[in-house]
């Protein structure tokens, strides 16, 4: 793999973090929430069993070794995850594949539409200002934007919705946000791992990043481009009665208070998920 596929990440300085960076969160005995700055990556696997664990997303630039000592602190020395699961291909949730994968020879899987924007295919709609006051929506046009290529590593998911190295999970088909977008369920327990399909941190405000001030929302307003998908895509996740839910952004959320927020963003988005303006918005 050629040291400059993700050059513009290394080059790009963002200046958002919040209080939670650097904390790790288990959910249930087998699901990890780690927060890198202000996204949040998973880890779905018993701390047990070695080589026997996935990683879901793989958060912000620059990242790598804190994600590999991270792993090694949950699974291990020498722990290898078996597969990375990236939800979609923004920046903040594919930051530090690629150096991964100079160190790492194992697959990665996608969506089939998420494919394009991960072999350097296509580049993905810039941040839209203008959807919200708050400054990280200020800020995004100054994200990345750009794809990646991973092309000698990445995979499409299954058509049949099993996830490969994840016996009992299937993933899900979470556009809006971006068009391969997936979230991850997994019947027995109703856990969900949701990508950016609806978070729980309202992403565009800077302050309520920072502080990770819990508030049930659709997805980042800013980098979201179909509406429509995304609303359907939130109405497909609540009708899962999901009992415990890992969202990219913000603090995971559970039973009751789960059901209750995840049931008023569907009877609310056009208040609450989709904002009143924007280039994407209609």
């Amino acid at each position: 793999m050629e040291r400059n596929q993700d050059s513009k990440f290394e080059e790009t300085f963002l200046p958002v973090t919040s209080i939670g960076s650097g904390v790790g969160i288990a959910v249930l005995p087998d699901i990890y929430c780690y927060t890198d700055k202000i996204v949040n990556l998973v880890l779905v696997g018993n701390p047990n069993e070695l080589d026997d664990f996935v990683l879901i997303d793989t958060g912000m630039p620059k990242s790598a070794d804190e994600i590999k000592e991270m792993v090694e602190e949950r699974f291990g020395e020498g722990a290898l995850p078996k597969a990375i699961v990236l939800t979609h291909g923004h920046f903040d949730h594919v930051g530090s594949v690629a150096e991964l994968l100079e160190e790492w020879e194992i697959p990665v899987y996608a969506h089939e539409l998420e494919i394009p924007y991960l072999t350097g295919k296509l580049d993905y709609p810039p941040g839209d200002p203008n959807v919200d006051r708050g400054l990280v929506a200020k800020m995004s046009p100054m994200f990345p934007n750009h794809g990646i290529d991973i092309s000698a590593h990445v995979q499409m998911l299954p058509a049949d919705g099993t996830v490969p190295n994840m016996p009992n999970w299937k993933w899900v088909h979470t556009p809006g946000h971006t068009p391969g977008h997936i979230s991850l369920f997994r019947e027995q327990d109703r856990a969900l791992i949701v990508g950016d399909a609806f978070v729980t941190v309202k992403q565009e405000s800077l302050y309520k990043v920072m502080t990770q001030t819990q508030e049930i929302s659709g997805p980042p307003k800013y980098y979201t481009t179909d509406w429509d998908a995304a609303f359907e895509s939130v109405k497909k996740l609540e009708a899962l009665k999901p009992q415990v839910a890992v969202t990219g952004h913000g603090l995971p959320m559970s039973g009751e208070e789960l059901a209750e927020n995840l049931n008023y963003l569907v009877e609310h988005f056009a208040e609450i998920g989709r904002p009143d303006s924007g280039k994407y918005v209609n």
